[in-house]
């Protein structure tokens, strides 16, 4: 397996960089945090991107997108995490939208994938319950037979982009308990169904969530996404694919912090000495480039096992996420402390990578649960 970049993919990476340098530096993340913005993002700056094909990287042809691979969208989402640009490349693109072109009708596919390309439409997943704890099979919403339709009631929590989404995908238990591998549905529930309540909510790197409750939501069974019972199997491979697009926002991130410490240490001089002359700072940052560059390694591998469907590449999740999360934390700490005291003024940039770092280390498992996953998988 090839861990470098292609000719095209080099291209679109610089592509990407040069964007998102000049249309969204960390100054535009601080102003949409002070102003509390209620979307999180830029709808105009969403519609650029759609624009420039990246939104559908992942969507085939025949619905607008590229069809291309996650190989080719991490080049994308790195360049985004270098600066935090918080579009919804998470919620709409690695969980909506895959969900559906792996799983949707035709006409569940026509009707939704289209507006996503365009960047015209935002979709979510509505999968996480209180005490989940990264079991996607932990599932107490109800879904119950109501003639030929379903009616849907429980709470789900963390729900990225909820608060904009046009729809959300939600999965429910139709028969089961609920810590069964068996029993879930994933069912598609426009934002403005009657029982549908979303309550927005901000996470630490202050990127809007929701928490999302149904009381008796009719779903007709032309919104049903798989086959019913069965949606567990689904979930889990969209969200082990989403995992990787979000280690690649990871790596870039700790790849900025890095950069801006890196030029930090050539130019503050203490006692009239460069401070990045010193040999234990120069150990620091050596460390710090080892750590960056295996999880380079670790989530090109992931992406192009998944694209080629290589039988270990859901170890490779695993192993790219455990890294990730060392590692942009480690970068994010190292940082704010080689930066001295300005390091931990709300005024400096690091500690806007500190709170991504450790939200992104939460999301779809810490480092501990993959590394626990990956043993298994291994039969340790």
């Amino acid at each position: 397996m090839a861990l470098v970049l292609t000719e095209d993919q080099e291209l679109l990476a610089k592509t990407a960089l040069d964007f998102v340098r000049t249309h969204s530096p960390v100054s535009r993340v601080r102003a949409l945090r002070d102003s509390q913005d209620p979307i999180g993002f830029s709808r105009e700056l969403w519609k650029q991107m759609a624009e420039l094909g990246w939104v559908g990287i992942l969507i085939p042809e025949a619905y607008g997108g590229a069809g291309m691979g996650l190989a080719d969208l991490i080049v994308v989402l790195e360049a985004l995490g270098r600066h935090l640009a918080p579009e919804p490349f998470l919620s709409t693109v690695l969980l909506g939208g895959q969900l559906l072109t792996l799983a949707g009708t035709e006409a569940q596919k026509q009707a939704w994938l289209p507006g996503i390309v365009a960047g015209e439409t935002i979709l979510t997943v509505a999968y996480q319950e209180a005490h989940s704890r990264y079991n996607l099979q932990r599932v107490s919403t109800k879904a119950e037979p109501d003639g030929t339709s379903w009616r849907l009631s429980g709470e789900k929590i963390q729900v990225p982009d909820g608060q904009t989404a046009d729809a959300l995908i939600v999965s429910a238990r139709t028969s089961g308990e609920p810590t069964d591998p068996t029993g879930l549905t994933l069912f598609l529930i426009p934002r403005d169904a009657p029982g549908l309540t979303i309550t927005p909510q901000y996470r630490v790197d202050s990127r809007p969530v929701a928490l999302v409750s149904l009381a008796d939501v009719r779903v007709e069974p032309a919104n049903v996404i798989g086959p019913v019972g069965e949606g567990l199997p689904l979930l889990s491979q969209v969200v082990d694919r989403a995992t990787i697009g979000l280690c690649a926002e990871m790596l870039g991130g700790m790849s900025q912090i890095f950069d801006n410490t890196l030029a930090y240490l050539k130019t503050r001089q203490q006692f009239g000495v460069l401070i990045g002359t010193f040999q234990a700072l120069k150990h620091r940052a050596a460390r710090l480039f080892m750590e960056i560059e295996l999880a380079r390694s670790a989530v090109m591998a992931a992406a192009r096992a998944a694209d080629a469907g290589d039988p270990q590449w859901i170890a490779l999740v695993s192993l790219a996420k455990a890294r990730c999360s060392d590692a942009y934390i480690l970068a994010a700490n190292e940082g704010i402390q080689m930066h001295g005291g300005i390091g931990m003024t709300d005024e400096h940039d690091a500690g806007f990578y500190l709170k991504r770092a450790r939200v992104a280390e939460m999301t779809f498992g810490d480092a501990a649960w993959h590394r626990e996953r990956w043993a298994r998988l291994h039969g340790y």
